[in-house]
């Protein structure tokens, strides 16, 4: 009888009681309130950064673009002339980038204007922000560059 018991002692698993799974779960909480919070902010600053690089390359597109064909494309136009030779450019030596024109990086569509407000040789690009809609702050602020 010795042995049998030996052997049942030795096949028994010991489990966690409730309270100790309780308080591992409210650790695991407690870092992540801590930790979750800055993720995110660093994830909205990074789509921020994006939007202005991304804005600052189809700047310069549309300048490779103005040098061969004489003016930016018209707003009808849009930012597709990079991609699709407009029926009006002529010498358009595209397409100016292989890759499809970006969306911004909350999913909306780039906003091109032409002319800008300073005239014939201007241009805007924007992105609405987080919202897509004009105005805003922090994350739905504006993000605004062109040629002035």
């Amino acid at each position: 009888m010795n042995g049998r018991n030996q052997g049942r002692q030795r096949g028994r698993r010991r489990a966690f009681t409730l309270i100790e799974l309780l308080v591992v779960i409210l650790i695991l909480a407690i870092l992540a309130a801590m930790i979750v919070p800055r993720y995110f902010s660093r994830v909205d600053d990074a789509k921020r950064a994006r939007a202005q690089e991304d804005i600052q390359t189809i700047g310069k597109l549309l300048q490779v673009y103005r040098l061969d064909v004489g003016a930016y494309p018209t707003s009808e136009d849009s930012l597709q002339a990079l991609r699709t030779q407009p029926s009006d450019a002529n010498n358009w030596r595209g397409p100016y980038t292989t890759n499809a024109i970006p969306m911004d990086p909350w999913g909306n569509d780039y906003i091109y204007e032409y002319p800008g407000e300073g005239g014939d040789d201007t241009f805007v690009i924007l992105s609405y922000g987080a919202d897509g809609a004009p105005g805003g702050e922090g994350n739905n602020e504006d993000i605004v560059a062109g040629v002035d």
